[in-house]
């Protein structure tokens, strides 16, 4: 499932490079977040400068998460995550505990994402590094120029009138792209 992360809050509970990994993913598709750790990575720190997102330097305190729809709990303390999670029950917050799918309401999975084209591998949790590695496989089949085309694509969906000459229209361009772009 892909989900419009535009307009919703996210919390990222932690500060090192697991926080940073997860943050770098997030700020692709939103800014609307916040992060909450008693110490943060120079590298994280700038992220969030970077990206301005807010920052409170403390511990996680419980009731953090009201007002906020997804929760990434991005730490190595075992019971921060149950914790968390458990919170979250009965409430309409997503948690996603990095490393830990006992406490997750979903996964991340490992994406490639050329501006309007986004692909996703999962294991569903079995092995991240699996679908970290089939990710990078893949990548280098996608044609640099996929951006411009699916600009054209968005563009004339919005122009021509919706039917089946259009659909006829935009089959016929998806085959010339692909048989232009991917020979095998």
């Amino acid at each position: 499932m892909f989900v419009d992360l535009s307009g919703l809050k996210i919390l990222v509970v932690g500060g090192g490079n697991i926080a940073y990994e997860k943050l770098q993913k997030l700020t692709e598709f939103t800014k609307e977040i916040t992060v909450i750790a008693p110490e943060v990575s120079e590298q994280t720190q700038q992220l969030i400068k970077n990206h301005c997102l807010s920052l409170y330097f403390r511990k996680y305190i419980t009731g953090d998460i009201k007002g906020f729809d997804v929760v990434i709990v991005a730490t190595d303390t075992i019971d921060l995550h149950k914790s968390i999670y458990e919170e979250s029950r009965g409430t309409r917050t997503l948690v996603n505990s990095v490393d830990d799918t006992a406490y997750c309401d979903f996964i991340f999975p490992s994406y490639i994402k050329r501006d309007d084209l986004t692909i996703a591998f999962s294991t569903g949790g079995a092995s991240p590094v699996f679908a970290k590695q089939i990710r990078k496989y893949f990548e280098g089949m996608i044609p640099d120029g996929v951006g411009e085309f699916l600009a054209k694509m968005r563009k004339l969906r919005y122009e021509l009138p919706k039917g089946k000459e259009r659909m006829k229209q935009f089959e016929q361009m998806v085959d010339d792209y692909f048989a232009n772009h991917f020979k095998s």
